[in-house]
């Protein structure tokens, strides 16, 4: 697998937005991605909207951007979101509520690019509980390219599949942008996750995380940039906002990768043939 050829600066939030006020979380997520100064920048999962499941069910016309049919939302509530990315020259992944032109609603992230430009870049796919009530699953995977490198997009619960990570991997991801909503008491599992999925893949992940709310709805940040062996290069306390920002070397990636060769010894088909003993 080709690699990239220079280092990139990436970014992971956890940050607390208002339940509701899409404009109002565009200007804060804005102001944390000038602060960011990072080439990409990952913000939660339904940043826009805020994760509160009764608030968007109640207002879905006020919580959710329409997408047009070739992916592209043309929210005015996202100016200031958009004039950030220019003036940060970032590509920033967002999470939000989506509807579709054939009536789907979907918790997605949204891509701006440096241009302003936004995109929906990925719908999720693995649904967690509740969320079943109010969106329908993606269908399908995307991988996002930013300076030669490449990387899967995966939302909260898609990382809890090492086959998500993987099928990243397998199109040649060099790392993973995870925005998530992990609730308070869930801190074992919101580290143990990312940092497999980087080791499983040897590639980097970059974990953007809610923080603050209220219970039931109360977020642990520990937002975190992993390393290709699973360590932590940036992370975030459980309370609290913050921007986590680290450089991905591709010397390390390359590093690793001859260290570590699982992506070159996985068998065909994955081991999915089995054999049955008694015991």
């Amino acid at each position: 697998m080709s690699l990239p050829s220079r280092p990139l600066t990436v970014a992971a939030v956890q940050a607390e937005p208002t339940p509701g006020d899409v404009a109002g979380n565009a200007r804060t997520a804005a102001r944390l991605v000038v602060r960011a100064a990072a080439r990409v920048v990952v913000l939660p999962e339904l940043f826009l909207p805020a994760y509160h499941p009764p608030t968007l069910g109640v207002d879905p016309a006020g919580t959710d951007v329409a997408a047009d049919p070739d992916g592209r939302v043309d929210d005015p509530r996202l100016d200031p979101l958009r004039n950030a990315a220019r003036e940060a020259g970032a590509a920033v992944v967002i999470g939000a509520a989506v509807r579709h032109p054939d009536r789907r609603r979907t918790i997605s992230s949204l891509v701006v690019d440096p241009t302003g430009a936004v995109i929906v870049g990925y719908d999720k796919q693995q649904l967690w509980s509740g969320e079943r009530e109010l969106f329908d699953a993606g269908r399908r995977g995307a991988t996002l390219v930013v300076e030669q490198w490449r990387f899967g997009l995966g939302i909260c619960y898609d990382g809890c599949f090492p086959e998500h990570g993987r099928a990243a991997a397998a199109d040649g991801a060099h790392g993973y942008l995870c925005p998530s909503g992990y609730l308070a008491g869930s801190a074992h599992r919101r580290d143990l996750y990312y940092a497999a999925r980087a080791l499983d893949n040897t590639m980097y992940v970059v974990f953007a995380n809610a923080v603050g709310g209220a219970d039931p709805w109360r977020f642990n940040g520990g937002a975190a940039v992993y390393d290709p062996e699973g360590r932590p290069l940036a992370r975030g306390a459980d309370t609290g906002e913050d921007v986590l920002t680290a450089t991905l070397d591709p010397e390390a990636l390359a590093a690793t990768r001859a260290a570590h060769t699982m992506l070159l010894d996985r068998p065909p088909h994955d081991g999915a043939a089995r054999a049955t003993l008694a015991g």
